[in-house]
Order: structure tokens, then sequence, then C-alpha cells
């Protein structure tokens, strides 16, 4: 599959934009265990026009997780103009919009999965940016705003028409947030559309790697995009890697080694930010990884690892866990 120029090969896995996720030392591991592309946080249209330096810091990029895409989020179109090409200052190889955050904050005031209220200003903003810079453009949506209006079908080609370069899309509307399950035949319709010449990409609810070869094989996807599913266990690009080369799940590995990939992670989120702060950071993957699961009584022990304070305490906590139990990571589907 292509990009514009880049290539990314035979059934390329992503990693998904996640906000206070993807920063560069999560997108740098998740490189390293074989994700193929990885995008930043999703970056403001306007706090970086203002410079706001917290956004700004999201546009340091490495040339180790090439290719690297920044996508970006807003609701006018001079702002998102003007925001592309600061972005495409920090040199990505790609430029995503979002056009499919559903939260309020963002939705709410017409950003992100807002923009499936209006479709014009979308498509105009599109349009937009994919002149006003020389990188590839690429567009990440939803279905529609709610079930009534499911019409990523014909949307699909709209966006195509303002020249972006691939399109990523979730399979859920504005309405559904996170909830239920992904709906991917809507995926599967707009690939199987003969008008449609751009690689599509899906994304929801990818958590093992079976699920993703099936995602491959029945909707035809050129690529798809893990999302919540690598919070807590960047290893299962490995996993998802594996199994579509071989058609054999990877044998687990002991307990132990994921346990350190996690302590990695900590105190790569304490060197970016301090001890305080990167250990508020890096509370979601610990509260969302699925090393833990299995293990008998372990609440308590959950609760007291979300509520340390210092990288010791931690640890400490951590270095308790019985490294004997059955409990692995699921890398299969239940």
């Amino acid at each position: 599959m292509r990009i514009g120029s880049i290539d990314l090969g035979e059934r390329p896995v992503l990693l998904a934009p996640m906000e206070d996720v993807t920063d560069i030392s999560f997108r740098l591991m998740c490189k390293r265990f074989g994700a193929d592309m990885v995008y930043t946080e999703f970056v403001s249209s306007d706090a970086l026009i203002r410079s706001v330096n917290k956004t700004l810091q999201k546009l340091d990029v490495s040339d180790e997780e090439r290719p690297v895409a920044i996508q970006i989020y807003g609701k006018d179109v001079a702002t998102m103009v003007e925001a592309a090409r600061v972005c495409e200052e920090a040199r990505p190889d790609i430029l995503d919009i979002n056009f499919g955050c559903p939260v309020k904050k963002v939705a709410g005031k017409g950003a992100g999965a807002g923009m499936l209220r209006n479709i014009p200003l979308m498509l105009e903003i599109t349009r937009e940016v994919v002149k006003a810079v020389r990188i590839p453009v690429t567009v990440k949506t939803r279905l529609g705003w709610d079930n009534d209006n499911r019409i990523i079908v014909e949307l699909a080609e709209r966006l195509q028409d303002c020249g972006i370069a691939a399109l990523t899309i979730h399979g859920r509307t504005r309405a559904q947030m996170y909830t239920g399950e992904a709906d991917w035949t809507l995926i599967g319709a707009v690939k199987e559309n003969p008008r449609m010449r751009i690689p599509i990409i899906g994304n929801g609810d990818i958590t093992s790697a079976e699920s993703c070869e099936r995602r491959f094989d029945e909707y035809g996807v050129d690529a798809v995009m893990i999302g919540r599913g690598s919070i807590g266990r960047p290893w299962i690009f490995r996993e998802v890697k594996h199994y579509l080369r071989t058609g054999t799940p990877l044998p687990p590995e002991p307990f132990g080694w994921y346990l350190d990939i996690l302590k990695k992670q900590v105190l790569q989120s304490v060197e970016r930010l301090d001890e305080r702060r990167g250990i508020l950071h890096i509370r979601r993957h610990l509260a969302a990884t699925p090393l833990f699961k299995g293990i008998p009584d372990f609440k308590p022990t959950r609760v007291a690892m979300l509520r340390a304070e210092t990288v010791d305490e931690l640890f400490d906590i951590m270095d308790r866990i019985p490294l004997n139990h059955e409990s692995r990571p699921e890398t299969h589907d239940s």
C-alpha cells in the first residue's frame, strides 16, 4: 500500500493517533514492535497558530519513527491552512486531518466528528489544506453523525475528490462514541466502491492478531489501524505482524518480559516529563493493560499501582506481582 510516495508494504498495521497516549516515546516503542506507521496525538490548529508551547511540543518527530503522520483538527479554513503549513515545517511524512474525534470538547465545538454535521465546510477545509502543503494529506473520520446519517460511502468519494491521499474510517458514528461494536460493513462498502482509488484504512475494535487478519480478509481494506488495543500493550504489533506473516499465533513470552516493557514505559514517561507528571501520564496504560487479567485478587494491587506517586513505590508494587501465575496477555479472541 502506498500513500503518495510512501510505500508501507503489504497489509500494513498502523498506530492510531490518540490524545495523551501517542507521545513520541510510545510511538517509538510501537514502531520497534512492528507498527508500519505511527501518528502523533491530535494537534489543535487554534493552539498551534497561537504557539501554545504544549501544542508545539506535539510536533516533535524523530527519524527513528518514520513514516510518521501529524494529525490536526479545527473548525475554520484559514486556521487549518495556517496550522497545516506549520506542521509541514516539522517534517512529518504525512499530514492527517481529524474529522473523527467524538469527545464533547472537540466535536461539540464543530471540530473533529462535529464536521460530520457540516459537510460543505469539511470539504472546503480538506481542499484548502491539500493545496497548502506539499506532503500527502489524509483524513480520518467516522461512519456519520448518528445511525440515521451513516453517510461515509458518499462522503468518501467527495473527500477523495478534494485530493486526499488516503482515508481512515472508524467503524462507529459520533453518537456511538466508543460504545457498542465497530461496524466494518460500511468500511467494506467504501473499499468495494469502484470509484474509490485511494487506500482505505479500517479502524475500530482491533484487539487481537486474529481480528486484524479477519478485517483484511473480510473487508478488503488496504491497512488496519490499531488504537485502544495498543494501550498498555504495545507488543500487539509484534503479535499481529507475526500472525499476518505466518498464520500462527506468536507464542507468549514469560510474564516478566511484558512487565519489563511496562516498566520501560514508566521510565520513558518520567524522563520525558518528570516523576509526578510522568507517573500520572502512564497510569492510563497501566489501567488498560491486559497483562494482569486473570490474576486472582488483583484489584488491591491495581489500585495501589494507580495510586503510586514515585517510581520506586510503583516498581516495588510491580515487583511483588508473582511471576509464576497462569495469566498471560490476551493474544487471541475470546
